[in-house]
């Protein structure tokens, strides 16, 4: 693998305390390290690869004063298999029509994202994004980036992944979907379909972020096994 020039040196900084987003009477911290020029794919590649994950031009990890909740984790994709529940789910999306695109924002999508907050996040910084924060989320990026929407047949627009890809796999960086058609399992579903790609693309990993013990919102990764934990020991077996 290339390797990212010495002579420019990796500058990182933390940002201030603020109440974790997942965890009760928790504080946050976050190691930040800002992705620019031409190596910023090789080293968001590698910043990932140590459990660091992206938002528009920065790559971040946890660092939280006496908490280690946060787990970075990755699906073993040749080894995942469909359980009764997936393929259900599988069978149930199946006339979906999913389409690559470029990283551009659209109003279309905007107005699934905001009902999907509002939904599910009421209250949250992302809920109350406009539409010029959601466009720079899904368009500042330096790296090798790709949104994919999917869509009923009569052509409306349900579900939204943004994804970055690197030689080892792909990482969901952020999905969401209209919550109207929550019955059909859309978040399970954009992950399903990940994994795929990844096999398609013959990618070893699909990043999924972090694991949050005592996080609903984050516990649903569980589900998707064979699952590998980011540790001191590096990438090792979690379920």
């Amino acid at each position: 693998m290339k390797q990212i020039n010495k002579k420019k040196p990796l500058f990182l900084y933390t940002t201030q305390n603020s109440p974790c987003p997942y965890l009760d009477n928790k504080i946050e911290r976050k190691l930040i390290a800002h992705l620019k020029g031409p190596d910023s794919d090789i080293l968001h590649e590698k910043l990932a690869q140590n459990g660091f994950r992206r938002s528009h031009s920065i790559a971040y990890a946890p660092i939280c004063n006496k908490c280690n909740e946060c787990i970075p984790v990755r699906v073993v994709v040749k080894e995942f298999q469909l359980n009764k529940s997936f393929k259900r789910n599988w069978k149930l999306n199946s006339k979906i029509e999913s389409q690559a695109l470029p990283p551009q924002a659209t109003i279309e999508q905007y107005k699934v994202f905001k009902d999907y907050q509002l939904s599910r996040h009421d209250g949250s910084d992302m809920s109350n994004m406009g539409l010029y924060e959601y466009t720079a989320m899904i368009e500042d990026t330096p790296i090798d980036t790709y949104i994919i929407e999917y869509r009923l047949n009569s052509g409306e627009l349900v579900a939204v992944c943004l994804t970055d890809r690197t030689s080892d796999g792909l990482s969901a960086v952020y999905s969401f979907f209209s919550t109207k058609y929550s019955k059909l399992g859309l978040g399970t579903y954009t992950i399903l379909w990940l994994i795929e790609k990844a096999k398609r693309l013959k990618l070893p990993y699909l990043y999924l972020g972090y694991l949050i013990k005592g996080s609903a919102k984050m516990d649903y990764k569980k589900k998707f096994k064979p699952l590998e934990k980011l540790s001191a020991n590096g990438w090792t077996r979690l379920i």
